[in-house]
């Protein structure tokens, strides 16, 4: 199965420059695989927990979840039916959407700067989640004067607060051509689909028609990982989704994660999460309690 990536093409209604959505359990959200635009896209997750994969950043996130995706940056969606959310907002808008110059006049200082770095993605935590969140859930109910305003103020706010992560740390770069672009979202296709068998590198660079070494410079000029690296990693991520949500037991989410190996597993679930599975597990029970 051999998903190409979606260029999204976004184009807001007749009469607005951006655009706005709502999904909950009436209006799924059914753009789950991996695409890219060239539209920022700021995303408040309501609740609910569930796997992100912001360029090849893969990350389980609790409690909800607020994200800056810069342009053309490939992500997947976010949420599935067993996150428990409660609703999901979704504000797109491209980089000149109030105009070419309008983010460089002095006061939109902050913001220019928050769009630089949404380049590498960007998580946003504590008071700032909440506050910010309450803002944009409240965007439901303005009309398009009071939307756009309520943006600017958001984005503002979000480039003067300091409870953020940047995702993709290591320098993950698209701003290589959109064939580059097709080509990664095609190996991370591969992978979503694919995990938890064992895939091999003749067969990846295989798929994109590729040499095993030219893959794999490729792959790591990219992602600043190595490919077998990006893999483990998404199983990981994989079991600390089953962890939290499935009543499995360890060995089980080990083999369900594509680790043929038990202690390996253990070895590197410890190295990435700095806790073993049990210990995981355990610390989400009273986290929930």
């Amino acid at each position: 199965m051999n998903q190409k990536p979606i260029f999204e093409a976004i184009a807001p209604d007749f009469g607005h420059s951006f655009t706005y959505q709502r999904f909950d359990e009436n209006k799924k959200n059914t753009n789950g695989g991996w695409h890219f635009h060239p539209e920022l896209e700021l995303v408040y997750i309501n609740g609910g927990s569930g796997k992100r994969q912001i360029g090849s950043h893969v990350s389980y996130f609790r409690e909800g979840d607020l994200i800056l995706i810069g342009s053309n940056l490939p992500h997947c969606g976010f949420t599935d039916k067993l996150t428990g959310n409660k609703s999901e907002t979704v504000v797109q808008m491209k980089m000149d959407f109030l105009g070419n110059n309008f983010f460089d006049i002095p006061e939109m200082k902050k913001i220019q700067k928050l769009f630089d770095i949404s380049k590498s993605g960007i998580a946003f935590y504590g008071k700032t989640k909440k506050k910010i969140g309450e803002k944009m859930e409240i965007l439901d109910y303005q009309s398009d004067f009071q939307r756009l305003l309520s943006i600017l103020n958001i984005l503002n706010e979000l480039g003067s607060t300091e409870e953020f992560k940047v995702l993709n740390a290591e320098g993950f770069s698209m701003e290589t051509e959109v064939k580059d672009n097709d080509r990664i979202n095609v190996v991370f296709n591969h992978v979503k689909t694919n995990f938890k068998e064992d895939i091999s590198l003749d067969e990846i660079a295989d798929i994109v028609s590729m040499t095993v070494p030219s893959f794999c410079r490729y792959f790591k000029k990219i992602t600043n990982k190595t490919f077998v690296q990006f893999v483990n990693e998404y199983r990981l991520v994989h079991a600390s989704k089953l962890l939290a949500e499935q009543p499995m037991s360890i060995t089980e989410v080990c083999f369900e994660s594509g680790f043929n190996n038990f202690s390996h597993f253990n070895k590197s679930f410890k190295a990435f999460t700095g806790q073993n599975p049990s210990e995981y597990r355990n610390q989400l029970k009273t986290v929930l309690q």
